[in-house]
């Protein structure tokens, strides 16, 4: 072991984390030393970093032999219900092993083959993650707010919901309408999901409260997915006010095929130096510090990219799909659209990209879990197995029209929908301070609210996580 030590570094400590730099996968390396189980959880945090960090590496240059005893390593190390850095391990590791074995798409196939996708667990779980966590709940308060500043005085409101799912959203909105000193205008709510059955618990649900809150009420139900969507077939109606409201959907239209704008996407590794000096003052951060402050040096993109990186805030990767729905959009003369959307760029064109943008988003949505919710429940479990996993697996095991998670920050929405013609609507301060009420209502300890270029952002401590931003069509000016 000592003759792991760098010439000239002297042993200074007894700590198994000063042999981590200069350790580095062997095809006889097949399990880890046995000190590794006696390592404190930082110290545990740290180096499944590394060997996830040096695993991606390899899958990303196609060495798939030192790749596996990477992830053979990190199961060891890894488990579903150990603390946030071994969770979030896990789902990295099994999102890598499924980006190797779609290099024999035969094998991928017959293993996949078998598999049922149930939709009401996939609806049943984006209830959980309303519950458990506050986002969606604060992204609807604000949303709610900034449409009935934008319906002030109007008589005949239509609100379109690009993700319509969850009925308490519209019922906040029931009340608030209700308030109103002129009465209630009449409301009418088209509802775009892929599933029947959900739209018709909408339909039931919101016909109810509008009936008990006294507000005239018409439900539309669009059966579709957004990419799928013509906005032609909406009815939106002469003499009605349109509001949108888009939560967490439409990055979904940022999907293109890779291979007409491909860029070389194998980065080489870091070498052992680089690690050695980097591990030993990681030695004293925790796991949050370290990923916000150096997030961008664990990876080295080639110096021969044919384009701009689309991390780069100025940069837009294409998306043609995006552009003619918001041209299509526009059409239709909206008062107010509100967008909330990850505050992240997993939209990178490398691997390595994406795996060191998705470490920093996915650590904090595990580590505000974790301070929320206890280890053993089985909700908390289905979160970040049936959505953030599944969210990470798509990020890194697909590619082209497959890989559909492709967040952007905000200041990358903003540019795309200036560039569409929209104008940018500054959301209000009661709407921060109804969000605030919120938070400390239920004791959410840890979740903030910023204003940024009067946009909103959704923070964990100090980490954006989520963002809320309000537009409207320019002759509205």
């Amino acid at each position: 072991m000592a003759g792991m030590v760098p010439e000239g570094q002297s042993f200074v400590t007894s700590s198994p984390l000063q042999f981590i730099p200069w350790m580095s996968f062997s095809p006889g390396l097949g399990s880890p030393f046995p000190w590794l189980r006696e390592l404190k959880s930082e110290e545990r945090g740290l180096y499944l970093i590394h060997l996830l960090v040096s695993c991606a590496n390899h899958v990303a240059a196609g060495s798939l032999e030192n790749a596996n005893i990477g992830l053979e390593q990190i199961s060891h190390l890894a488990s579903t219900d150990g603390d946030t850095m071994q969770r979030i391990a896990a789902y990295f590791n099994e999102a890598l092993a499924y980006r190797m074995l779609k290099a024999w798409p035969g094998l991928y196939k017959a293993l996949n083959s078998t598999k049922i996708s149930l939709v009401s667990e996939e609806i049943h779980v984006q209830k959980l993650f309303f519950e458990l966590c506050p986002f969606l709940k604060l992204a609807y308060v604000i949303t709610n707010q900034a449409i009935v500043e934008a319906m002030e005085g109007e008589k005949m409101v239509h609100i379109i919901d690009f993700n319509c799912f969850e009925p308490a959203q519209w019922i906040n909105l029931f009340q608030t309408f209700n308030a109103r000193p002129e009465g209630p205008p009449h409301l009418r709510i088209t509802g775009v999901h892929e599933q029947k059955e959900v739209l018709d618990h909408m339909a039931r649900r919101l016909t109810e409260e509008a009936q008990k809150w006294d507000i005239p009420f018409q439900f539309n139900p669009v059966v579709c997915k957004l990419e799928n969507l013509d906005l032609e077939s909406l009815r939106v109606k002469t003499g009605e006010a349109l509001a949108v409201s888009s939560v967490l959907q439409l990055h979904s239209l940022l999907v293109t095929d890779d291979e007409m704008h491909k860029w070389k996407v194998n980065s080489p590794s870091m070498s052992k130096t680089d690690w050695s000096h980097r591990v030993l003052q990681m030695n004293q951060r925790t796991l949050g510090e370290w990923l916000k402050k150096e997030p961008v040096h664990a990876y080295s993109p080639s110096s021969d990219l044919a384009s701009p990186s689309p991390l780069s805030p100025l940069s837009l990767a294409p998306a043609p799909k995006m552009g003619s729905f918001l041209t299509a959009l526009r059409a239709l003369s909206p008062k107010l659209i509100v967008i909330t959307e990850q505050e992240s760029n997993n939209s990178g064109s490398t691997l390595m990209e994406r795996v060191m943008e998705a470490l920093n988003f996915y650590a904090a949505l595990f580590d505000c879990l974790e301070s929320t919710v206890s280890r053993t429940p089985l909700e908390r479990k289905k979160v970040e197995k049936m959505l953030f996993g599944e969210e990470i697996k798509n990020i890194i095991a697909c590619e082209g029209v497959e890989r559909k998670e492709r967040h952007e920050k905000l200041e990358k929405w903003i540019l795309r929908l200036e560039l569409a013609g929209f104008g940018r609507v500054p959301l209000s301060y009661h709407g921060m301070l109804q969000a605030g009420r919120l938070l400390q209502t239920n004791n959410y300890d840890g979740y903030k609210i910023k204003e940024e270029n009067g946009c909103l952002v959704i923070c964990w401590q100090e980490r954006p996580l989520y963002s809320i931003s309000a537009w409207r069509f320019w002759p509205y000016d």
